[in-house]
């Protein structure tokens, strides 16, 4: 797809996020007595409109989220500007609330976000999903990459070797690859149980995996182990000229034995466009072929075709199984949420680990177009698997206590409700400047990390 399309999906993503929190303070207002004078579908030029009662409901030019503005909004700013030690509380006004039905309004924001991660991770497991990995079989990073020569990596280390089958980590199976990623990602710097098995015999060895310093994940040093076995085959490619098909093995490349993919890459690395010989079998008929790898626009070798992975699928869960997979699965992805914002203070690449709006704009619409693009289910469950995530992300982030956060105005209000009496709208005012001082220039540096990160890419 193009990256208008998938532009297009990215903003349309996350603006049905912003919709939904804003939704949240809307349904909280109206529950708290607040009059709520404009919800919007969108943002700009106002297309279409109606009121009802005190609320005028309009959808919008860009129809990006939206907002909702209650009565009396302004009216803390009219009192700074005014002078006034105190800010107007008219009847049905935002301010005119109790603080503790103000907490209400800004709570619900967020909590509708988690409570959207909850139905769409439930949506995902009732719909079904498969994904595409590998074998729990292992390749040792120091065997074969170049730039790993001499290092020992946790692995290693920890007495693995290339060839090995990972079977557990502290006791929770390992069935794929990906059950490997998993588990050591969540975990650097912290000691992990490994059982694996080499040559049919069981074994176990405890590995401590390291903190990767620019996605913030663990790593111990290993890659999937996958067979030479060809899957898709572009058009017109180099590797449609060789005649090589989907179902091919490669045997061997320049007269060296092919036991898995790595060493592939491996050769490729060593001779970039120099003509290969390819001894594959097909349907078990053995067949000798002369391959030239193409060279793209970045002098990396475009190979023509993708080596076959493992599909899993999902298991049926029925629709109670679905809810309760949907929260269980939010509740995992706020634990990680947490643990993650911890590693940003334990000397990460920032600009690798961390994501700003272009950059999450992109991935949003790069999810769904991946998913669309092989069918219609794995596309929608793509994408509502990703807004969840980003839900989870946005509903954490907006109840901390920072100004001009959900969360800093819940501690303005909480300290409020505590002491019986409004604060300043001086004071109220500087910590609110205070806040948006500081959002812009985590915009701008997350801006500067995204335009940086697309010019690398």
């Amino acid at each position: 797809m193009t990256m208008i399309v998938k532009i297009v999906f990215g903003l349309a993503g996350l603006g049905v996020m912003v919709f939904v929190h804003e939704l949240g303070h809307f349904i909280a207002a109206k529950l708290m007595g607040i009059e709520v004078e404009t919800f919007s579908i969108g943002w700009g030029k106002k297309l279409f409109s109606f009121r009802k009662k005190e609320t005028e409901y309009c959808l919008s030019l860009f129809p990006l989220g939206g907002y909702c503005k209650m009565k009396g909004d302004e009216a803390m700013k009219d009192a700074w500007e005014n002078g006034s030690r105190d800010i107007s509380a008219a009847k049905g006004s935002f301010y005119g609330a109790s603080p503790w039905r103000r907490i209400v309004v800004a709570v619900a924001g967020p909590v509708m976000n988690f409570v959207f991660a909850i139905c769409a991770f439930s949506l995902v497991w009732f719909i079904g999903f498969s994904y595409n990995t590998f074998s729990n079989r292992i390749i040792l990073e120091s065997d074969y990459a170049p730039s790993a020569a001499g290092r020992i990596f946790p692995a290693a280390q920890g007495g693995l070797k290339t060839g090995d089958y990972i079977t557990a980590i502290d006791s929770e199976p390992v069935l794929t690859y990906r059950d490997l990623q998993d588990a050591v990602a969540l975990k650097p710097e912290k000691s992990l149980k490994i059982e694996y098995t080499r040559d049919g015999i069981k074994n176990t060895t405890n590995v401590t995996p390291l903190l990767d310093k620019e996605t913030g994940a663990g790593k111990i040093g290993v890659y999937a182990w996958v067979e030479p076995l060809i899957g898709a085959v572009a058009k017109d490619s180099a590797a449609s000229i060789a005649g090589l098909a989907e179902g091919d093995r490669i045997l061997s490349v320049n007269g060296r034995d092919l036991p898995h993919t790595r060493l592939f890459y491996a050769i490729l690395q060593e001779s970039p466009a120099q003509t290969l010989s390819l001894v594959c079998d097909r349907n078990g008929q053995t067949f000798q072929t002369r391959y030239v790898p193409r060279v793209n626009a970045e002098g990396r070798p475009d190979i023509g075709f993708s080596f076959k992975s493992i599909e899993y699928s999902s298991r049926e869960t029925g629709v109670l199984g679905s809810l309760s997979e949907g929260v269980s699965e939010t509740f995992e992805t706020l634990t990680l949420t947490v643990k993650s914002l911890g590693l940003l203070f334990r000397g990460i690449d920032l600009s690798q680990a961390v994501s700003g709006p272009l950059r999450i704009t992109y991935f949003v619409g790069e999810v769904a177009a991946q998913g669309f693009s092989r069918n219609f289910k794995s596309g929608v469950t793509s994408i509502l698997n990703f807004l969840s995530l980003l839900s989870v992300a946005l509903f954490f982030m907006n109840l901390l206590p920072i100004p001009a956060l959900d969360g800093g105005l819940i501690l303005l209000f909480l300290i409020e409700g505590l002491r019986g009496r409004a604060l300043a709208p001086r004071f109220i005012y500087r910590y609110q400047f205070v806040g948006i001082f500081f959002i812009l220039l985590l915009i701008i540096l997350s801006t500067m990390s995204d335009v940086f990160y697309f010019f690398r890419k």
